[in-house]
């Protein structure tokens, strides 16, 4: 039996009754103040009269035993008439202990609501109700993890998303064998269609109102207890290159700002890669006045510029998780001080060259504007097999690595849906709000991909007439 069990027999004149409930789980002052200033009243006779008397929603009648196993673990109070007798009253006194909602820490953004999800499960589908107030949107409550019971729920808006996404998205959780569910990183990893894949199949936020915002596209949003993330799905590749800011400007900041992003995240998988095989197989190509700044950066520099490049790009990882490990301010410390003195020694010592330690600080500096942290930590990993393609053949191991990759993206779906859409298959109307974000105007149809019940969101010919305000 558990120390924090507690089980005991009083009554008054008229009714021996027996109160069982688990200490560390029930509110002391709902138990002190309202439940046992009733059940030491003469108010009450039955189970019946208790459940009307107690001013407290919850409570609930029953003889099944398993019921009451699991009730007893969610913080209720089990009341008997007798010590091992049926039925029970389960009186709910659940102590809530949550932080209170906080602004966002990964997804912050300048402009726009401040508000970001808690590790509590009704304070964050609190937070999506107030802001999707239509009837239509259901909520599916399941349980999750043989030994942690975790609560989670699946949210979207039954006229307009595709039933086929929910019963996928229901029969996958369903089929999860897993005995303790702590976050729900754990869930996008278990139902995500290929689990080799480095890339994030379900996007994960911390921003209510981008949740709001998905739901209303057709797409299911999963709410997991004791997680402040919500998984998105189905989701494409674009999407993690979105911030939602992009919706809070002009279309044209928007746009260019996305495009700043895409040629941040390709620069810094490319950019290491290309200069060592070109100072490898193809110096060439390197034009003679930039060849000779190579040459005097590199003159004391004893290792090839494979082993050069893997000693920044693991020292620029180290800093980074050493940064992310230690407590806010001395990980803000170390980043710093350990960038500045290890390159600046490393270059002194001719270990490295100082092109090189300006080219890797850049391939870091661009990793950083990805929006979505598990594709940033994605597109880290990405480097490494395109540094060693272009060790072994040059920049036609580059197109390699690349032909490699592009095969994997277009293979890939999220819940069934493709990974690479709108850019395979091409889809010319989801284009709207991928690679660029056009006016709101423009926007007046859902994704293709996810075949919702109502494609068009608003009519068009409506909105010509009267001008989006960012037009």
């Amino acid at each position: 039996m558990s120390s924090d069990f507690l089980q005991y027999q009083d009554g008054t004149n008229h009714v021996k009754y027996w109160v069982s409930y688990i200490r560390t789980l029930v509110d002391v002052q709902t138990l002190q103040q309202t439940i046992m200033p009733f059940l030491k009243s003469d108010q009450w006779k039955t189970l019946e009269e208790l459940k009307k008397g107690i001013p407290i929603e919850n409570i609930i009648l029953t003889i099944d035993t398993d019921v009451i196993k699991e009730k007893l673990l969610e913080g209720y109070i089990v009341v008997c008439l007798s010590e091992y007798g049926l039925p029970c009253a389960l009186v709910k006194a659940t102590i809530n202990k949550a932080r209170d909602v906080s602004l966002p820490e990964v997804e912050f953004s300048v402009v726009g609501p401040k508000e970001a999800f808690v590790e509590s499960i009704e304070s964050n589908i609190n937070l999506i109700r107030k802001r999707v107030t239509s009837d239509k949107l259901r909520i599916f409550e399941m349980k999750v993890g043989d030994l942690s019971n975790t609560k989670l729920a699946i949210l979207y808006v039954e006229d307009i998303c595709d039933e086929q996404n929910v019963h996928t998205v229901i029969q996958r959780i369903k089929d999860i064998q897993f005995d303790q569910i702590s976050d729900s990183s754990f869930i996008s990893q278990m139902i995500s269609d290929n689990h080799n894949s480095p890339f994030p199949q379900l996007l994960d936020t911390e921003r209510p109102d981008r949740v709001s915002s998905i739901l209303a596209e057709g797409k299911i949003g999963i709410i997991v207890d004791g997680s402040p993330h919500v998984l998105i799905g189905p989701t494409t590749l674009v999407e993690f290159f979105s911030a939602f800011d992009d919706y809070f400007y002009n279309w044209l900041s928007a746009s260019f700002f996305r495009l700043i992003r895409l040629f941040a995240v390709a620069f810094s998988i490319l950019v290491t890669p290309v200069y060592v095989a070109a100072l490898t197989y193809h110096y060439e190509l390197i034009p003679s006045d930039l060849l000779n700044t190579l040459i005097s950066s590199r003159r004391d520099v004893p290792l090839p510029p494979i082993l050069e490049a893997l000693f920044l790009e693991l020292t620029i990882e180290l800093l980074r998780e050493a940064g992310a490990r230690l407590p806010t301010k001395v990980g803000q410390t170390i980043g710093i001080v350990g960038g500045i003195v290890i390159g600046t020694a490393s270059v002194e010592a001719g270990l490295t060259s100082n092109i090189l330690l300006i080219i890797v600080a850049l391939s870091a500096l661009a990793s950083f504007t990805t929006p979505i942290y598990a594709m940033g930590n994605t597109i880290r990993m990405l480097r490494f097999p395109f540094l060693l393609f272009a060790q072994w053949f040059g920049l036609l191991g580059i197109v390699i690595c690349f032909s490699f990759l592009t095969a994997h993206l277009l293979r890939l779906t999220s819940l069934g849906r493709p990974f690479l859409e709108p850019i395979y298959p091409p889809r010319t109307i989801d284009m709207k709000d991928a690679l660029i974000r056009l006016p709101f105007s423009l926007m007046s149809k859902r994704p293709q991909q996810l075949r919702t019940n109502k494609p068009k969101r608003f009519s068009s010919e409506n909105a010509k007439k009267n001008k989006d305000i960012d037009e």
